[in-house]
């Protein structure tokens, strides 16, 4: 079977490919385990010296002819990860509705036209959700995006629920927690402290945090997140019903509560190197995400989350080799 990741030059979309690699297998029509032939990634721009058994192909998936070239007829498993991230896609009105929806429809249509309706698993983001809300969102709490990233990623929730109505596709919408701790550089999301204030100190830099230390955040581990990826797809068809979007396990911790995290784990040389420095359009960005959520239709589906932010501090240090 060949699986198809847009987006797959990206943090997320990249690992994920390295993911099916050594997995080998994902689920075929029939829900049995199929052998994973080709992975396709589609992207703008790629890292170095990508994994040979990659296929890579440069495009941009606002062009509805780029994707329906790159997509093989014979595709059977589709990951949509590409995307203008929320404080880029909030600075860019424009290109976030250009990448975010018109992109979205393109693969979409594009995935209409296979032999065979394939799995699609679409990357979205708690950032749908906003305005006045409860204490706690659970699974009945009504999307109500406050930017233009979040009516863009429940847009691209509807739209997946409603090519699956059709039978086009057999889509299932993940709502992403902020990922932490994320490697490499700061990207444009409006959350991207939220990884540099463990990851910086711990290279030895100052990280200016733009939000307040009493900042709540539900967040997920790169690790757990590629395993959402993986597990909604092989999950039935009739596991999803007619409601194709779900909200992913996390936890909630404060800005404070991480920088204590990273005082025990690394000490207080490291934490001193997390410095406030408010920004004001961030910080208001950043209210309109909820922090505290309930997923037991997740849960019971078989979805995880991780147990604290210690342990994925710890995951991060171990798995770039950092020395303390």
């Amino acid at each position: 079977m060949k699986a198809f990741i847009t987006g797959g030059g990206g943090f997320l979309g990249y690992r994920l490919a390295l993911r099916l690699l050594e997995r080998k297998t994902l689920a075929g029509p029939d829900g049995k385990p199929a052998t994973i032939s080709r992975i396709k990634l589609f992207d703008a721009a790629f890292p170095p010296n990508a994994d040979s058994r990659l296929e890579c192909v440069k495009g941009d998936v606002a062009d509805p002819a780029a994707i329906a070239a790159a997509l093989d007829a014979d595709t059977a498993s589709v990951f949509h990860l590409a995307a203008v991230v929320s404080a880029g896609a909030e600075a860019d009105f424009d290109l976030g509705y250009r990448v975010n929806l018109d992109g979205t429809r393109n693969l979409l249509e594009a995935c209409r036209k296979l032999r065979t309706p394939p799995r699609l698993v679409f990357a979205s983001s708690l950032a749908v959700f906003g305005g006045k809300l409860p204490a706690v969102v659970d699974d009945s709490t009504t999307p109500n995006p406050q930017t233009s990233y979040g009516t863009q990623k429940a847009i691209g929730e509807f739209l997946v629920n409603d090519y699956s109505r059709k039978g086009f596709l057999d889509g299932r919408s993940l709502r992403l927690p902020t990922i932490v701790v994320r490697p490499g550089k700061p990207n444009l999301a409006s959350t991207s402290f939220a990884s540099g204030m463990f990851r910086e100190p711990l290279n030895g830099e100052v990280c200016e945090v733009p939000v307040a230390d009493s900042t709540e955040l539900w967040i997920l581990s790169p690790g757990q997140v590629l395993e959402s990826f993986v597990h909604a797809h092989d999950l039935p068809a009739s596991a999803w019903g007619t409601n194709r979007a779900i909200n992913l396990p996390g936890i909630a911790i404060s800005v404070m509560q991480g920088v204590d995290a990273l005082r025990r784990i690394a000490g207080d040389k490291v934490a001193a190197r997390v410095v406030f420095k408010p920004v004001e359009r961030i910080q208001k960005m950043i209210v309109t995400f909820p922090a505290h959520f309930k997923t037991p239709r997740a849960l019971e589906m078989g979805f995880k989350g991780d147990n604290d932010i210690d342990g994925i501090i710890r995951a991060y240090i171990a798995s770039e080799g950092i020395k303390l």
